[in-house]
């Protein structure tokens, strides 16, 4: 699946990944799909609590040597 945007969040620590992805996905339209970069090892449950919450499906997710990697498909 490729992205429609992707956001690059290394370095950043608990809520800005999230905060910053809930930003991004109001600019895109239903069925889209963002690809978010991340670094905080609680951004793993932040990412799948985040989309159970909004209703936005979490597609993937990749673990590459710390660096993380999140397909969210806006709902």
């Amino acid at each position: 699946m490729s992205a429609t945007t992707t956001l690059d969040t290394k370095g950043m620590n608990c809520p800005l990944p999230i905060l910053k992805a809930k930003k991004a996905l109001k600019d895109l339209g239903a069925g889209e799909v963002l690809e978010v970069i991340a670094t905080d090892p609680g951004s793993v449950k932040d990412f799948d609590s985040f989309c159970r919450t909004t209703g936005n499906e979490l597609v993937d997710t990749n673990d590459n040597d710390g660096v993380y990697t999140f397909m969210i498909k806006k709902s």
